[in-house]
């Protein structure tokens, strides 16, 4: 059974490390046990950049490699499989690490006044750091006025909903 399509497994290596990576995932899904060798020999790739895209899956348990003896070789490689009952979890473990930043984020911003000068290229900052420069941009000079972040509030409490309706 060859495997084309795009499905979740693939997808995630995708955003993983882009199109090396896909090639990788599908060369794993369509030659179960295969060696990084012979993975590296059905995508082209070179050997390094097929191992490093194993590693990164292996690492997120996405994948499992086991370690047998080439007969013809005489040392160990492993050989690698697909976990496609992993990628569930994965998703779900990165949408709470996801949820977590965006309302650290939101808590962030729901308790600091921030400050800019309105230029390109200058930082906004918080009002104590606005203050330790007297309202003044220590990029340009112009004076610092207060932001309205309430537009960022708004989008990171709309995305922090869509991500807890979703794990819900």
């Amino acid at each position: 059974m060859k495997i084309e399509y795009e499905d979740s497994f693939v997808k995630i290596a995708g955003l993983l490390g882009g199109e090396d990576y896909v090639r990788v995932a599908r060369a794993v899904l369509n030659n179960e046990n295969a060696t990084d060798e012979e993975i590296a020999s059905a995508t082209g790739l070179k050997i390094n950049t097929v191992r490093k895209a194993l590693y990164t899956l292996f690492g997120r348990s996405l994948i499992t490699g086991v370690r047998v003896r080439d007969q013809r070789k005489g040392w160990f490689v492993y050989r690698w499989r697909a976990q496609r009952d992993q990628v569930d979890s994965f998703i779900l473990t990165q949408k709470k690490k996801t949820l977590n930043r965006l309302k650290s984020r939101l808590e962030y911003e729901n308790t600091h006044q921030f400050y800019s000068c309105g230029t390109n290229g200058c930082k906004s900052m918080t009002f104590e750091e606005s203050m330790e420069y007297f309202f003044k941009c220590p990029k340009c000079g112009k004076t610092m006025v207060p932001i309205d972040t309430s537009y960022l509030k708004k989008a990171l409490e709309w995305k922090i909903k869509q991500i807890e309706a979703e794990m819900h």
